[in-house]
């Protein structure tokens, strides 16, 4: 399947609030468990190359070079945290989050160009604070997993990574025209060098290692596979289905009545077209037939511009959803649908529904004892309480309560900037 088609059918998806939340929570819970199951910090690094800018000016402390390298910025439990090791996860906490949102983070609110303390994250919160509290979040569960570690005896061979580490920093460094100085600069904070950082991003191999074992000790049986299966099909099963829609032309300001007219007329047209796909017509030959000037150059083509092959349950149409991934459906089966919100008549056949069951079976394998280990490594962390020793770490004076009710409020946000993207698309 072609990236302009998937593009396209992505883009015919109008998700409600609930869909973009579920499906942002799922990408969250996957995101947490990459960040210990497949950690590199090679991919830190690239995410640098994104966010030099942001990095550079975050880098620079209220604190000078001897406290940097010998004070105490923070406690973490029993663990003191200077300030070259704050800025290491500080920034990296920056960096992935950059990445992961895209183009998605001014939508929330984060301007990568302006002070991170001058851009308020909640009510209560500045950027700058959300971040202290993801850097410090970080720190406690890598010191958790690290002594846990140790006091059972584990040991890691970090050696390869730690070369494919130093060679990203060489290239990085060459295609942002600077020094491998500068570059840990950019990267990790003013005071970065790469034998000062080389102990962090040890301990994060041996945590992300240790939480690898963790991992492997914790799988789920295949009857507990199974059953999470059945309960959670849509979100595994892939759809080949063949799609046309219609599109209302309306102004902005259309009034109900013009709608509910336009609407009418665009599902007298998308009947009569799975009429003659019914008679056996072919339905690429309709789409061509049928296809407004926006839709002109899909259709007809070298690539079957109306055929969705592999399709997940969150990137159909969500009033086809449930019609699609109903296990009565048969090959063949055509059915007219109309989509309110998004003013437009689809047409849509069914051809099959599959699944991989050996990917499957490895990724809810992977849900589940990541759900078992991310609360296992959670509860270690509860016991490395922070304390700020340089009175720099504001997130911890928002009482609790007010802290989580703005997260839940942040979140709500979130998902209304996605979905206004996704609506503007």
């Amino acid at each position: 399947m072609s990236k302009e088609n998937q593009t396209e059918e992505t883009n015919e998806k109008v998700v409600t609030r609930y869909d973009r939340r579920k499906e942002k929570r799922k990408i969250e819970e996957e995101k947490e468990r990459k960040s210990w199951q497949r950690f590199k910090v090679v991919c830190l690094i690239i995410a640098a190359v994104v966010a030099v800018a942001v990095i550079f000016s975050i880098g620079t402390g209220a604190y000078n070079r001897y406290s940097a390298l010998k004070g105490t910025f923070a406690k973490v439990g029993d663990h003191k945290i200077t300030g070259v090791e704050y800025d290491y996860y500080f920034n990296n906490s920056v960096n992935s989050y950059v990445a992961m949102y895209g183009s998605y983070a001014s939508l929330m609110g984060l301007d990568t160009t302006k002070a991170l303390d001058e851009q308020q994250y909640t009510d209560n919160m500045t950027w700058k604070d959300y971040f202290d509290q993801t850097a410090m979040n970080q720190i406690a569960q890598t010191k958790a997993l690290v002594d846990e570690a140790e006091k059972n005896g584990f040991t890691y061979d970090d050696t390869e990574e730690l070369a494919a580490f130093d060679e990203s920093i060489k290239t990085q460094a060459e295609a942002s025209s600077a020094t491998e100085a500068e570059y840990y600069i950019y990267s990790y904070g003013e005071y970065a060098t790469k034998d000062r950082i080389r102990p962090f991003i040890k301990e994060n191999l041996l945590a992300s290692a240790y939480y690898d074992k963790l991992i492997g000790d914790n799988q789920p049986s295949s009857e507990e596979i199974e059953s999470y299966y059945q309960e959670h099909r849509n979100e595994y099963d892939k759809l080949t289905f063949r799609l046309f829609y219609f599109a209302a032309d309306l102004e902005e300001d259309a009034s109900d009545e013009e709608i509910a007219a336009a609407m009418e007329k665009q599902k007298a047209l998308a009947d009569e077209m799975a009429a003659r796909r019914a008679d056996g017509e072919n339905f690429e030959d309709l789409c061509v037939k049928y296809a407004g000037e926006d839709q002109k150059d899909t259709y007809g083509g070298e690539t079957d511009g109306s055929l969705k092959e592999d399709i997940s349950y969150y990137s159909v149409p969500s009033v086809a959803m449930d019609w699609l991934f109903d296990d009565a459906r048969k090959e063949g089966e055509l059915q007219v649908f109309e989509d309110e919100t998004a003013h437009r008549c689809y047409v849509i056949e069914f051809i099959k529904k599959t699944n991989d069951e050996q990917a499957t079976a490895q990724s809810i394998a992977d849900s589940l004892s990541s759900e078992v280990v991310n609360a296992y490594v959670a509860k270690l962390a509860e016991n490395y309480e922070v304390t700020d020793v340089k009175g720099e770490l504001k997130y911890l004076t928002v009482p609790e309560e007010t802290a989580e009710t703005e997260a839940a409020e942040t979140e709500a946000a979130e998902t209304e900037a996605a979905e206004t993207e996704t609506a503007a698309e």
